[in-house]
């Protein structure tokens, strides 16, 4: 193999797990580290600086970071990187002198936004600064978007939603509330530069052609738009019964809202096996917890009404059969089941609509009826239109629509500024030496042996009877602390210099994972099953040296390492170092807060 380029900023980005993973590339170790030193703001603006909403995320959040997280690796749970999060948001000071100036005087350049959600406040955040004059346009009364409308209060208090929503129309937007844009044209036709669309998917999926659908209509609900009628107070009570249809994480919201809004035998039926369902593992936990069972692999076949009432539904059993890396639902041959009910929520998913979109403005649009949006610069088929959140790429979450978000406010800088859209700024990135002393970090390299901590909840009886109490009561400081400590500070990475090492195999003798391996170079497959302990996971890069005195290599498996530093303190000549990588992905402007 070739030696390594670590010259190139995404090969250690690649080693810090957990922030590779993160759509918005949120720098995760460093806050991690700012936490367990009680530094909660500076932590907080870490955070804003990559995902903009903290205290909405630490509580929210799809977490695609801690699967990724190498804590996992070694024992059952990874890191509480989210909850981590939120322990910031929760304990930080003020922050009104860290947000970033607003010129008082534009730069002669206007944007539109469509929509108030996560994508467009991330694209105001980010441009505002620069100096455009920003307007955002929404049907509701107050920004935030599926954030306010689809996430219980139980789950994302207001004020803490308010807040950071509140951060960013403060930066001088200009808000168009209360307003339901019926068409594209009108708004290109008020001279904007710029135009971002960030309406989200707004309309759920129904089942129209079932049986039964028509007759008990008064009683069957969509999910979306039923917890948007909950959020805004128009819909304060559920009948006794319910059934929620749909595995995803809004169908965990509507049997959970359900409850507390009257229902007391409440149960979610899904089409898929318990293993297969999308809610995230820790929604379908909260969901049993408050006694609401899920029945798994059983298909909806016909609503049941008597007298123009809504009854029940009946279902069939199925079983899941994989064949070819495809799923396929077999029915098992059992009488129908019946389920009672006086409400059902139909939560199966959401789609898009753009019926306010005309064709003739030179937008293409997919087999699919979804614009083409290009990937990297979000960036439709007409200049000066771009795309973001679920609008662009279909359904996904809060930190995705984020990321989106950012990108899609450097193509406007760039557009607006007259330069190329697709010349993309680099991201900011150092490394530097935590070396203090001969055995002495500036970081904690102990690598503790606790497992994860348990976030607490407030008493079930008090949450149920108050949909707006919150449900998780977050980490002590405490106990925030002895849970940072778990993290592996995968971003101080092991840094080697040929020209200072002896081969004297030190660093390889103490490495507690064996990750080190001193060898004769070879291809890539053959050398992943030369070293100490074969490098099985492909997906994480091998750390090669340049030739040796002796000829060999020295070949390090990223996947194993623990950054724990001691083959740095062990080596005798220093050709092992343990350096901070620092990443943060570039925003429009080149712009950084902190």
């Amino acid at each position: 193999m070739n030696p390594t380029d670590v010259q190139n900023p995404e090969y250690y980005h690649k080693v810090v797990d957990c922030q590779h993973a993160c759509p918005a590339h949120t720098p995760v170790p460093q806050y991690i580290r700012l936490i367990a030193a009680g530094k909660y703001t500076e932590a907080y603006m870490v955070n804003w600086e990559s995902n903009v909403f903290p205290g909405i995320l630490g509580r929210t959040c799809d977490r695609p970071c801690e699967p990724a997280c190498r804590r996992g690796r070694v024992e059952e749970e990874p890191v509480a990187i989210c909850r981590l999060k939120r322990v910031a948001a929760d304990n930080k000071g003020d922050i009104s002198h860290l947000m970033p100036d607003i010129p008082q005087i534009k730069n002669g350049k206007k944007v539109a936004m469509i929509g108030a959600g996560p994508a467009s406040l991330s694209v105001a955040r980010d441009l505002a600064p620069l100096g455009y004059e920003i307007h955002i346009y929404d049907n509701q009364s107050k920004g935030g978007g599926m954030m306010r409308t689809q996430i219980p209060s139980f789950r994302l208090p207001a004020h803490v939603l308010n807040q950071e929503v509140d951060q960013i129309l403060d930066f001088g937007i200009i808000t168009h509330f209360n307003q339901y844009v019926t068409s594209l044209k009108e708004i290109l036709q008020k001279g904007y530069d710029s135009v971002f669309i960030g309406t989200g998917a707004p309309r759920g999926k129904d089942l129209p052609d079932m049986p039964g659908r028509q007759d008990g209509g008064a009683n069957i609900h969509i999910g979306i738009e039923w917890l948007a009628s909950v959020a805004f107070e128009h819909t304060d009570k559920i009948g006794r019964r319910v059934i929620v249809l749909g595995g995803g994480n809004t169908a965990m919201d509507c049997c959970r809202t359900s409850r507390r809004l009257g229902g007391t035998d409440v149960k979610v039926v899904v089409r898929s096996p318990f293993s297969e369902m999308k809610a995230s593992p820790w929604e379908k936990e909260d969901a049993i917890h408050e006694d609401i069972p899920i029945i798994d692999n059983h298909v909806p076949k016909s609503f049941v009404s008597e007298n123009g009432k809504l009854t029940g539904m009946y279902f069939e059993k199925v079983k899941a059969i994989h064949e070819n890396g495809k799923r396929k639902l077999v029915p098992t041959g059992e009488a129908e089941v019946f389920f009672p009910a006086d409400d059902v929520i139909i939560a199966i998913g959401q789609e898009n609509r753009f019926e306010w979109i005309e064709r003739d403005l030179g937008i293409d649009f997919n087999q699919w009826d979804m614009p083409v949006v290009d990937e990297i610069s979000f960036a439709s088929t007409r200049p000066g239109l771009f795309f973001g959140g679920d609008a662009a790429l279909g359904p996904k979450n809060v930190i995705t629509a984020v990321a989106q978000g950012h990108q899609a406010a450097i193509s406007i800088d760039l557009f607006c500024q007259g330069e190329d859209i697709m010349d993309r700024p680099a991201p900011d990135v150092k490394l530097f030496s935590t070396k203090m002393g001969i055995h002495e970090w500036a970081y904690d390299s102990d690598v503790t042996t606790e497992a994860r901590y348990i976030v607490p909840q407030a008493d079930k009886k008090e949450t149920l009877a108050d949909r707006k109490k919150e449900v998780e009561l977050g980490f002590d400081i405490k106990t925030a602390f002895r849970e940072a400590q778990r993290c592996l500070n995968c971003d101080v990475q092991t840094v080697f210099t040929e020209s200072k090492c002896i081969e004297c195999d030190a660093c390889m003798d103490i490495c507690p994972t064996s990750c080190i391996t001193f060898t004769q170079n070879d291809d890539e497959d053959a050398l992943r099953m030369k070293l100490l302990v074969p490098a099985m996971n492909l997906t994480q890069d091998l750390l090669v040296s340049d030739t040796l005195k002796t000829g060999r290599v020295m070949v390090k498996d990223e996947d194993l390492c623990l950054h724990c530093g001691l083959c740095a303190e062990r080596c005798p000549t220093a050709a092992w170092d343990m350096k901070e990588f620092l990443y943060n992905t570039a925003k429009a402007g080149h712009h950084c807060y902190v």
